[in-house]
C-alpha cells in the first residue's frame, strides 16, 4: 500500500490517476487507507496542485471511515484546497466534498459557509460560472 501510495506523487499523471482512482476504490469498502490520513493531509500542502487535488480526495474518500474526527479536526485545513489558483482543480475537490457533507453531517455548516464565501474573481468568467455551478448544486442538497 506504501508503493501505490508514493505513486500518487509520480510525475507521470496517467500512472499517478490510475492509482488514485484505485485508492478511491478501496475506501469505498474498507478502512485500510485511513492509517494514511496524514500523508494525505501532508498532500494538501505540497507546491502541486494535481498532488493536492489527490490528497483532498483521498480525504473526502475516507470520510465513511473517520472514527477518530480527523476531518473535523483539520477541516480548514482541508477546505482551504477549495480556494486554489486552479479552476479545474476546485472543481475536482468540489465534485467529492459530498462525501463528506454525506459523512460528516456535523460539517455541514462550516462547509456550506466556506462554499458561500468563495473568491471566484481569481478565474476567468467561464470558470466562474462552472464554479458557481458545482457550488449551486451542492449547496442546494445540503
Amino acid at each position: 500500500m506504501k508503493e501505490k501510495i508514493e505513486n500518487l506523487y509520480n510525475e507521470d499523471n496517467d500512472c499517478a490517476y490510475q492509482t488514485l482512482l484505485e485508492l478511491e476504490t478501496t475506501t469505498t469498502e474498507s478502512n485500510e487507507l485511513y492509517n494514511y490520513f496524514n500523508e494525505f493531509l501532508n498532500m494538501l500542502s505540497d507546491e502541486k496542485t494535481f498532488i493536492r487535488v489527490r490528497g483532498f480526495r483521498l480525504i473526502c474518500s475516507l470520510a465513511k471511515w473517520d472514527s477518530e474526527n480527523k476531518i473535523n479536526h483539520n477541516i480548514d485545513i482541508i477546505l482551504k484546497e477549495l480556494e486554489d489558483e486552479k479552476g479545474t482543480s476546485v472543481r475536482q475537490s468540489l465534485e467529492k466534498l459530498n462525501l463528506i457533507l454525506m459523512y460528516k453531517t456535523e460539517l455541514t455548516d462550516v462547509i456550506e459557509n466556506k462554499l458561500r464565501n468563495l473568491d471566484l474573481s481569481k478565474y476567468k468568467e467561464s470558470m466562474q460560472s462552472l464554479i458557481k455551478k458545482d457550488v449551486n448544486y451542492i449547496l442546494e442538497h445540503l
